[in-house]
């Protein structure tokens, strides 16, 4: 099983590990792009006010591109700890046990528009940098899109794919049996269901919670359907995503 979440605009300062080692990452078949990623966001930093109109940031937001100049040489800490808001906050990776922390590194990924998929526990810097940015002569989209789907077709077992759709089209997950794309959705009087924001992160977070407090490996979409009722949440099958991926989704 593995879970894709996608990352947070917020991130957690400091941190106690080494600067920032791309080879030591999951998925290390993606070092070269990283590698030259780092470097331009690196380049695109020396320019503030560039930095700044690139990555969509407010006149009061400066800190943000002196992170990405510090992003080889700044402390690191576990992906599952850098990240904050709402989905990292109803996660609450701090007060998991090490056992559930250990499940997360071998079943979690977090969709890093800088670095790719990292590993729950895998050391990264602070930085900025969003699905949506727009560096100077690189596409996002054409610098990761094929690389990284290429990764995730490789990765045996169930998918289970969290991420928002910004950041699914910098890699999308194969379309397999298996590989099942997730929606929060809420439920009307009428039977109506309609998409969520600030309650879409919050479910998936104390879902992820759920799952890595259980620490089992589910084998198929239906095992995780019928873990995720035993466990309390309402998980069903949704519909045909684009090319025909599968959806499913959790109601609250």
């Amino acid at each position: 099983m593995l879970v894709i979440l996608p990352p947070s605009e917020a991130k957690r300062d400091g941190g106690d590990g080494a600067p920032l080692d791309v080879s030591g990452l999951a998925f290390p078949a993606l070092s070269p792009r990283r590698r030259t990623l780092v470097r331009a966001v690196r380049a695109l930093a020396r320019d503030t006010e560039a930095a700044m109109a690139a990555l969509r940031l407010g006149p009061k937001q400066h800190g943000e591109v002196a992170r990405n100049r510090a992003l080889t040489t700044s402390p690191t800490m576990p992906a599952l700890d850098r990240y904050a808001g709402v989905i990292f906050d109803a996660l609450d990776a701090a007060s998991l046990p090490e056992e559930a922390r250990s499940f997360a590194h071998e079943h979690l990924v977090v969709h890093s528009a800088l670095l790719g998929p990292v590993a729950a526990l895998d050391d990264v810097p602070a930085y900025r940098m969003s699905h949506d940015s727009r560096l100077p002569e690189l596409s996002l989209k054409r610098h990761w899109g094929d690389t990284i789907s290429r990764q995730l077709a490789r990765v045996p077992g169930l998918i289970v794919d969290m991420r928002s759709e910004g950041y699914a089209a910098l890699g999308p997950a194969p379309v397999r049996p298996g590989s099942v794309y997730l929606r929060v959705l809420t439920e009307g009087l009428d039977g109506r269901q309609r998409a969520l924001n600030h309650f879409n992160k919050k479910a998936k977070g104390e879902l992820v919670r759920a799952l890595l407090l259980h620490g089992r490996d589910l084998a198929s979409v239906d095992d995780l359907v019928a873990w995720a009722s035993a466990a309390g949440f309402r998980v069903q099958p949704h519909r045909k995503g684009a090319e025909g991926a599968a959806e499913i989704a959790l109601i609250v």
